[in-house]
């Protein structure tokens, strides 16, 4: 037996690196779309400005008016949207989103409503204000992707549901008093060097900044709206570009007006997606900013992690709730241990259904009271290996794969199944093994009572190097230590299994 077990280490140790390979090639081709969107347009805009013939004057005021009052409605179709979700929810981060939209929309219609010679004679307020819209939608889609605890936020949603009317009102004044006066705006340089090349600079840095926060998001949750966003700030930095080395009115220079228009179009599309999943604008939105660990979990779990997840509530409802518990303690650790975003997402679509096997193993031994024999426990321990193989098939990442498998090895090779050592076991496994054990020792379970926090902490500490990662279990320690509804929080929320209408809140 345990040479079957060190042969099927070896085909396990032999498949990860390439397996692993893989991985980091298809994370490396999730920046291909972005990269793309962005690179593409610059690329025909600079192969116009070349060409010289290619590039002739298309002075056309009346449908440069239609295509700068689509994306301006578009925008504001947008802001509504988000505006009402946010003031449902009372987020600031969704109210930043909604005030980016609304910030676009509403200096985007004077860019349009100046045009010159079409309503107004001509003057700097058509380049003022396209200058202005995209630095100012730029500067709050930044402030939607900080953290909720940043103190600039805190200090930004202080005015809290106020803040998106007193903007607006301040952007129809400004907006009123320019088409009024549109020679007023002489005094702000926006379209002359050098403060042209410095607003662009900043507007080309926020929504780089921007696209990162929201692409980490990504990895994490895989939420349509977040990608939508980061394809968007791809188009506005394209666009931005453009606006300061465009001439007006050559055909290079319609190119940033389609790139703003097809920002938005994303953007709808990407909320249509988010709301279509979620069957509620409110949840669609609330989930891109959610800060509850359990909504975090169920929001980032796949169709088909959710299904799996029910069978096993219905198998088994106590399984089901100490997976459930087991990937918010791991993902607490992980976070500790700086485990980027996608590797948080991979820990937590592999945890929720790490005891996935226990599906195929009879009752009588799973909740025996007793001593397993010799027979008994040899049948538990095929668990992780048909978890294994199950998932394997239905198409899960290696990352997740190797909690599954590996999550009951030891520090010292004294683990099952695959008596891997120290490093050999994936650090996602390791991590896995300490919240596991933490959890099974402080549930209640029919035959025995749970274990105190301070009790189970200390069989960690003692199994420290031997049965557990040491820098896991320090990790944990500093976890908990620091705030104790870390371990508090998931038993009075969930209690011993997972209430259907968590794993319903998933989908």
């Amino acid at each position: 037996m345990i040479r079957r077990k060190n042969q099927s280490a070896e085909k396990w140790k032999a498949l990860r690196p390439g397996e692993k390979g893989k991985a980091i090639t298809m994370k490396q081709r999730s920046w291909i779309g972005p990269a793309a969107a962005v690179l593409i347009p610059y690329g025909v805009f600079e192969g116009l400005k070349a060409a010289g013939s290619a590039d002739p004057m298309l002075i056309m005021p009346r449908g440069h008016f239609y295509i700068v009052s689509a994306v301006a409605l578009l925008a504001l179709a947008l802001a509504v949207a988000v505006g009402i979700a946010g003031r449902r929810l009372r987020n600031g981060k969704v109210g930043f989103l909604a005030l980016s939209f609304i910030s676009l929309a509403s200096i985007f219609a004077v860019h349009g409503l100046s045009t010159p010679n079409f309503m107004i004679h001509a003057s700097h307020l058509p380049a003022v204000s396209s200058q202005l819209s995209i630095l100012l939608a730029s500067l709050w889609l930044w402030l939607s992707s900080l953290p909720s605890d940043d103190p600039f936020v805190t200090f930004m949603s202080r005015p809290g549901r106020w803040l998106l009317p007193l903007w607006t009102s301040v952007l129809l004044l400004l907006g009123g008093a320019g088409l009024l006066f549109p020679h007023a705006v002489d005094f702000i340089p926006l379209d002359i060097h050098p403060l042209k090349g410095g607003v662009a600079m900043v507007t080309i840095l926020l929504n780089g900044v921007t696209m990162y926060q929201y692409y980490q998001s990504y990895l994490y949750s895989r939420f349509p709206l977040q990608k939508a966003i980061v394809y968007s700030c791809g188009w506005l930095i394209t666009a931005q570009v453009i606006i300061i080395r465009g001439e007006a009115w050559r055909a290079s220079w319609w190119l940033y007006h389609f790139l703003l228009l097809g920002s938005m179009l994303v953007m709808l599309a990407g909320l249509y997606r988010q709301y279509a999943s979620r069957q509620s604008l409110s949840g669609a939105v609330r989930a891109l900013f959610t800060n509850d660990p359990i909504e975090r979990v169920t929001n980032s779990i796949s169709p088909s992690v959710q299904t799996l997840m029910a069978s096993t509530e219905q198998r088994d409802p106590y399984t089901a709730g100490h997976n459930f518990r087991v990937t918010l303690y791991a993902l607490k650790l992980a976070e500790e241990l700086q485990l980027r975003p996608d590797e948080l997402r991979a820990l937590a679509q592999g945890t929720i259904v790490h005891d996935i096997g226990k599906m195929d193993i009879p009752d009588s031994i799973l909740n025996k009271p007793g001593r397993l024999s010799p027979s008994e426990r040899a049948i538990i321990e095929t668990h992780p290996v048909i978890g294994y193989e199950r998932c394997r098939r239905l198409g899960f990442l290696p990352e997740e794969l190797g909690i599954i498998r590996s999550h009951h090895e030891k520090w010292n090779g004294g683990g099952y199944p695959d008596r891997l050592t120290g490093e050999e076991i994936p650090l996602m496994a390791r991590i896995v093994a300490v919240a596991d054990v933490y959890d099974a020792l402080t549930s209640r379970r029919a035959y025995r009572q749970a274990m105190p926090h301070e009790e189970a902490m200390a069989f960690l500490e003692a199994n420290r190097g031997s049965h557990f990662d040491p820098a896991c279990v320090d990790a944990w320690k500093q976890v908990c230590g620091r705030d104790t509804s870390i371990y508090e929080y998931p038993l009075k929320v969930l209690g011993e299994r997972v209430p259907g209408a968590v794993l319903k809140g998933a989908g």
